[in-house]
């Protein structure tokens, strides 16, 4: 049985809101990053590692936690 968390769902993450990502640099320590969504990268509606986004500031990473607001 797979679980999908909210972070997994594209549908629930739009620009502009506060998010923790994990850069592919930081998959092995699963150092956050967090920061304001930009633009969606993951076209699938869902994907099981979080969804791809471009953080205001340029970083790229997967959505591990939604802020909130």
């Amino acid at each position: 049985m797979n679980i999908v968390g909210p972070h997994m769902i594209r549908a629930n993450i739009k620009p502009g809101m506060t998010v923790e990502i994990v850069k592919k640099e930081d998959q092995r320590t699963g150092k956050r990053t967090q920061g304001i969504v930009q633009k969606l990268l993951t076209n699938s509606p869902n994907h099981t590692r979080g969804i791809k986004v471009r953080l205001t500031d340029g970083t790229v990473g997967r959505v591990q936690a939604i802020m909130q607001s």
